[in-house]
């Protein structure tokens, strides 16, 4: 007969225990929205480009450990995709943190993250579009003899309001 001061199935509890810790110590948020803005101004027809500020703890990496009885478990998180739900039944999803629009590119459509809205939000809530962006954190974790990858959700919020330009002659 062979006594273990703690069955084998434990330690790898444990590790996932400690892994969960260690993401809880990073205080993960939803995407720091940079654009759309709340009090921009965007049209019909006119390409938006969507992007996010990165950080540590609302894009990654952002890494931390938790130790118990001797085991050290590391966790590194990073933002995987954020998916953008537009507010007007669209949903589009970006793998990366999106590009910064610079006045010199015009009427372009962004190279990595964007949506051209069909429709006013004159007939939405406040007459606004409720944008909700969410981001997916990949999270991989090891230490202790045992590894994994959690993935935690994050969201956050911007309303915005699509006009149309009217010509006048």
């Amino acid at each position: 007969m062979m006594w273990l001061a703690e069955p084998p199935e434990q330690e790898g509890a444990d590790t996932a225990v400690l892994a969960q810790q260690a993401v809880d110590k990073m205080t993960l948020l939803g995407p720091d929205i940079a654009s759309p803005r709340a009090a921009g101004k965007y049209t019909v027809g006119v390409p938006m480009w969507m992007w996010v500020n990165q950080n540590a703890t609302t894009y990654g990496p952002n890494t931390a450990s938790a130790s118990a009885g001797g085991v050290t478990v590391t966790a590194t998180a990073k933002v995987s995709k954020i998916v953008w739900q537009m507010g007007d039944g669209t949903t589009v999803t970006c793998t990366g943190p999106g590009t910064p629009y610079k006045g010199s590119d015009a009427m372009a459509e962004s190279p990595t993250c964007g949506h051209v809205y069909s429709k006013t939000s004159a007939g939405a809530q406040g007459g606004k579009f409720q944008v909700t962006a969410t981001s997916t954190w990949t999270i991989d974790w090891q230490g202790g003899g045992a590894a994994g990858q959690l993935t935690e959700i994050r969201q956050s919020n911007v309303q915005v309001a699509i006009g149309e330009l009217q010509v006048v002659r």
